[in-house]
């Protein structure tokens, strides 16, 4: 199976999504909180952002396979 770029960046974004909801999911985001101040501010570590941030992941993954780049 040839890599394309497209690929490479949807499984990069796929592995982020992943992270951001197993963060939001299963810590309580005072770790993030404290090791991003300025960060969480602007982004908070909310269930809601990070689901939202999955589907549409998905859905760029989705798109992917129905032009063919998995081909």
């Amino acid at each position: 199976m040839p890599f394309s770029f497209e690929i490479i960046i949807f499984y990069l974004l796929a592995l982020d999504a992943i992270a951001a909801n197993v963060m939001a999911w299963c810590t309580d985001g005072k770790w993030y909180r404290k090791n991003f101040r300025t960060f969480s501010r602007q982004l908070p570590m909310t269930r809601g952002w990070s689901t939202w941030y999955l589907i549409l992941v998905a859905v760029i993954g989705y798109l992917l396979w129905r032009l063919g780049a998995w081909a």
